[in-house]
């Protein structure tokens, strides 16, 4: 009995007594833990402010504003495809066979009228206008002798005229020192006339000479490099395949305008002097004011089409030959009116609209900085809004703009 209430007794002070709370062991280290705790939340808040401050720009959905479509006081009566043509187009080459000795041009270049654009040899062609030159001064001299020899012979003339008076002559002397006269005048017409002829030998060989120089016949852009240094090119095209007929292409920019081919079917509804809209393939969302010049009086027999000749009323470097166009015929109607009824600006998604207090506002995405545009409001077009003034057409605008996106900030367009 006493060893089992041993055992009781010895338990009882092994048990834990949980009414009392345990003594404190690091009353003194709390204070220090705290602060380490509150340090290391600081720091971490740091280090994230840091990180979106530096690269995580918040990320934005954008749209492009569209031109806003529409032929003003009058609908399409018929549409129709061709191509931007030039009126003055060539392809410059000297006017005689030679070698290339330069070309002074290359694809793109815009020269003027006369500019110099290429140069052949014309060793030959100096040596003949020397050779010409050379011909004409010894004509001259002849001349001059022979104007002496006539001043000559009026002397001898006027003394023997002297002295048959005074009967020291026959009259036979006289006759024969005024034939003399006579013969001598003749041989310095002639001689007059050898000089004009080497004149114009000179001219010849200069004209020959200039042939040698190539020059723009008209203001406008080199579309085409065709010879190069030491081929022979030829207006004939001499030599076949050996041999090139020009130094470029030239094209005037002014004078583009389109070529379309319409059924003859509907020919009827086409004008002249008709406004039309023209859509280059290449920029579907840009609208050129155009006009119909004329119609071709005649038709396309295999093709059952009548050509049409369309003048452009705006003029862009971004338009070039060969482009291919749409065209839109309008209803007759007056120019002005139409042009008052034309809807302006841009449509943009509703979403992109914003109040800054009494002003409406957008976001356009530029580079990677949101700028911000005040803006005038036009019509409402489905979910799209229409802006008279503040954004181009093409521009990119932000869509669901975050709230607190400021002027230039920083942003990330979103991936498609």
């Amino acid at each position: 009995m006493t060893s089992e209430t041993d055992k009781k007794a010895l338990l009882g002070q092994l048990r834990i007594d949980r009414s009392e709370p345990p003594p404190s062991t690091d009353t003194g280290r709390r204070p220090w833990i705290i602060a380490g705790a509150v340090a290391l939340a600081a720091v971490v808040a740091v280090a994230v402010w840091l990180g979106f401050s530096a690269g995580a720009a918040p990320v934005v959905h954008t749209a492009t504003a569209q031109p806003i479509a529409g032929g003003g006081g009058g609908a399409s009566v018929l549409d129709a495809t061709g191509y931007v043509t030039a009126r003055r187009q060539a392809t410059v080459s000297a006017q005689i066979t030679g070698t290339v000795a330069a070309v002074l041009i290359e694809e793109g270049d815009h020269v003027k009228e006369g500019q110099v654009i290429g140069r052949l040899d014309d060793t030959a062609q100096r040596a003949a206008l020397a050779q010409a030159q050379a011909q004409l001064h010894s004509t001259q001299a002849l001349l001059l002798q022979a104007q002496a020899q006539l001043a000559q012979n009026q002397r001898d003339v006027k003394r023997n005229e002297d002295l048959l008076k005074r009967s020291l002559v026959s009259q036979q002397a006289v006759e024969l020192a005024r034939t003399q006269v006579e013969t001598q005048t003749a041989l310095v017409e002639s001689q007059r006339k050898q000089i004009d002829l080497a004149e114009a030998n000179v001219r010849s060989a200069q004209v020959q000479l200039d042939y040698c120089t190539v020059r723009a016949p008209f203001t406008g852009v080199v579309i085409a490099k065709a010879a190069q240094v030491g081929e022979i090119i030829s207006p004939l095209s001499a030599g076949g395949g050996f041999t090139r007929t020009g130094i470029g292409t030239l094209v005037d920019m002014d004078s583009l305008e389109v070529e379309v081919d319409v059924n003859e079917a509907y020919i009827n509804r086409v004008e002249p002097g008709q406004r039309v809209e023209s859509v280059l393939n290449a920029y579907p969302d840009w609208r050129i004011p155009s006009h119909v010049i004329a119609i071709i009086p005649t038709a396309d027999r295999s093709k059952a089409t009548v050509k049409v000749r369309i003048g452009l009323d705006a003029k862009d470097s971004r338009i070039v030959p060969d482009m291919g166009v749409r065209v839109s015929f309008l209803e007759a109607g007056k120019a002005a009116d139409r042009e008052e009824q034309r809807p302006r600006g841009v449509l943009v998604p509703a979403a992109a609209l914003r109040k800054d207090g009494d002003r409406d506002i957008v976001f356009v995405l530029k580079g990677h900085r949101a700028q911000r545009r005040t803006v005038t409001l036009g019509g409402v077009s489905g979910d799209s809004r229409q802006l008279l003034a503040g954004v181009s057409p093409g521009e990119a605008v932000i869509v669901d703009a975050p709230a607190d996106l400021g002027d230039d900030a920083a942003v990330r367009e979103a991936k498609p």
